[in-house]
């Protein structure tokens, strides 16, 4: 037989002194987490219109318009 090489914990506690039942409410949580979201949903294309790093980019929540040729369709589209 192979031997196993030691893996990297899937969690680290970094601050505290969590107990079982803290640690259990975790791994539930980000395995409902994993659970929910399914590969349709990841590969979808985020729109810009949704998107809420847009919205912050800039003070005004827009970028600035530049002049030229095709200077129209950013007037349409955010950030």
């Amino acid at each position: 037989m192979s031997e196993q090489t030691p893996q990297r914990p899937v969690l680290r506690i970094v601050r505290g002194d969590p107990d079982d039942v803290e640690i259990a409410a975790l791994t539930a949580a980000l395995a409902g987490a994993a659970a929910a979201q399914t590969p349709e949903d990841a590969a979808k294309p985020m729109s810009l219109w949704g998107d809420p790093v847009a919205r912050v980019r800039h003070p005004a929540g827009r970028s600035p318009l530049r002049p030229g040729p095709h200077a129209w369709r950013a007037s349409a589209l955010p950030g």
